[in-house]
């Protein structure tokens, strides 16, 4: 049954597409993020509906869809260069197999990117886009809520649509991306059009907040925690009444103490002594065998990378007899362990330059994103009063990520990916918008210029 919901509304969307070809865009999203082929049982896991959604987008855009307003920015032509870098690295891997494996759904990843800001010409698609992203991701996060609220909770123990610990449904990148996507949500909330301003959306929008706020104690993610705290730091620039704001999170804080199990805090508590845990500490041991592999491999060595590495690290181990603690120093061998940051898995995978270009890639979109808050912030037209906040809530979804990402490695993570490509159409919206009106006040300085002389020599 389960089967036949998902294939039927998979159908319904493209053939509405075939007058909207940008619906089939939206779908791709929805599939690419939820995986509806792993949720059902049967039949829907044996069709390629990701590729269908995939082919429908690229060629509906090509074929139905209208051109105008696309244009082809720079840091499109940069995930472009990341792409092609990614391509030859794969073929000069330290591990072919294992490389050609994840370049299976990075190249997808990264294609995606650099076409979506091709189809999002308009404040409508710009919205849509956003609009499904949230709604889409929310699938998710309201049932780890839910989950995590009945008690189903805890480390490595949450259970979300599918028995897959990869992707967006691996326990941080959820928690990330979860708490990345809360400014995009009160952006649709105060300046949406597709749903009416009203009391339930704003209701809908506290209790899916709330359950964004629950991935992080579900799924015991330390990540998650400093997630929130960026969050919260962020919001303070767009909150006017800043110590009240202070206030009431000090007290929600406080209030949801007595609440939080007890795996929580000792797992939490790992974060201010990482050479305790033994997860923290392989992490460490990592990093350095990164910088030294980069050192010898400046190229780096393609996907996978991380498995070539063998390294041996001390880590303290408290015992407890009775009233007595001591401390004993245990030495630990370990091999083939994960990045666990996206700055060293692109060190270690894509060598200094593929380490340069995703650096570039999401500076610049925070240096781009800063800008259009200066200079929107004060529009007064009403029909472009939502570009400033839109920008900010990109803004910190970005910042949010990058934070995230320095702890796990997610460097090609979709739905960051996606929102790339929501701060590029934005940018290239505004130019536009800025482009017309200097078009303009140029053909209307020229009517004054050329009236001027045509008075003067009349007078003349």
């Amino acid at each position: 049954m389960m089967d036949i919901v998902l294939l039927a509304f998979i159908g319904y969307v493209l053939v509405l597409g075939l007058r909207r070809p940008f619906l089939w865009v939206l779908l791709y999203v929805y599939i690419d993020i939820l995986a509806p082929q792993k949720i059902g049982y049967s039949l829907i896991a044996s069709l390629p509906v990701s590729l269908i959604a995939f082919a429908a987008a690229f060629g509906g855009w090509l074929a139905l869809d209208g051109k105008h307003g696309a244009r082809f920015t720079p840091r499109q032509g940069l995930m472009v260069a990341l792409l092609l870098y990614c391509w030859w690295t794969t073929g000069h891997a330290d591990f072919p197999e294992e490389a050609a494996t994840k370049w299976d759904w990075v190249w997808k990843a990264l294609l995606f990117a650099i076409f979506l800001p091709l189809t999002l010409t308009t404040r409508a698609r710009i919205e849509g886009l956003a609009t499904v992203l949230v709604l889409t991701v929310a699938t998710i996060v309201i049932g780890a809520g839910m989950k995590t609220v009945l008690g189903g909770g805890g480390y490595a123990n949450l259970s979300f649509f599918v028995n897959d610990n990869s992707g967006i449904y691996e326990s941080s990148t959820l928690a990330t991306v979860a708490i990345g996507l809360i400014p995009l949500l009160w952006w649709i909330v105060n300046h949406g059009t597709i749903f009416p301003r009203h009391w339930t959306a704003v209701v809908f929008a506290v209790a899916l907040t709330f359950a964004c706020l629950l991935i992080p104690v579900g799924t015991e993610a330390r990540t998650g925690l400093l997630c929130i705290a960026a969050l919260a730091a962020m919001m303070l620039r767009h909150t006017r009444r800043r110590l009240l704001f202070i206030a009431g999170a000090g007290a929600l804080g406080l209030v949801a103490l007595p609440f939080l199990p007890q795996s929580f805090y000792q797992r939490m508590a790992t974060i201010g002594e990482p050479s305790g845990d033994e997860s923290a500490s392989t992490r460490v041991a990592v990093w350095e065998w990164t910088i030294d592999y980069a050192a010898q491999n400046p190229l780096g060595g393609g996907f996978d990378a991380y498995r070539s590495n063998r390294f041996t690290y001390t880590m303290p181990v408290k015992k407890t007899d009775g009233s007595t603690t001591t401390i004993e120093y245990r030495e630990v061998v370990d091999e083939g362990r994960a990045f666990h940051s996206s700055i060293f898995e692109m060190l270690g995978e894509q060598g200094w330059p593929g380490l340069i270009m995703w650096l570039a890639l999401h500076l610049i979109g925070l240096w781009q994103m800063e800008r259009l808050q200066r200079r929107w912030r004060r529009a007064e037209d009403a029909t472009e009063r939502w570009i400033a906040p839109l920008a900010g809530a990109l803004q910190m979804g970005a910042v949010i990520y990058l934070i995230g990402a320095t702890f796990q490695g997610i460097a090609y993570q979709p739905v960051m990916l996606m929102l790339v490509g929501l701060q590029i159409a934005l940018h290239t919206f505004c130019r536009r918008i800025d482009s017309a009106r200097s078009t303009l006040e140029r053909s209307a300085s020229r009517r004054m210029v050329a009236g001027a002389k045509m008075r003067g020599a009349v007078a003349a």
